[in-house]
């Protein structure tokens, strides 16, 4: 489980998330989480299945999963 803070006060941590295959994927999940509060950027990579978001604290676990569920796919935790 990965959560780092940089020296801008910005916490950075990768997700795992299953089901994504293509570009329309990244977008339904970038566009989720970055409806969460705090959050700055989020970047998705489908061939990876890596999401790192980047926020200004760190989310709740739950938050994180039900926006990922919202886009139709399944958090399998922290990378």
């Amino acid at each position: 489980m990965t959560a780092q803070t940089d020296t801008t006060g910005s916490v950075t941590t990768v997700y795992k998330v299953s089901g994504m295959s293509c570009g329309h994927c990244e977008g339904a999940v970038s566009g989720e989480l970055s409806q969460l509060s705090g959050v700055h950027s989020v970047t998705a990579v489908a061939s990876t299945g890596e999401v790192t978001v980047v926020s200004a604290a760190p989310l709740d676990d739950e938050a994180v999963r039900a926006a990922v569920d919202e886009a139709g796919f399944e958090l399998a935790g922290r990378a």
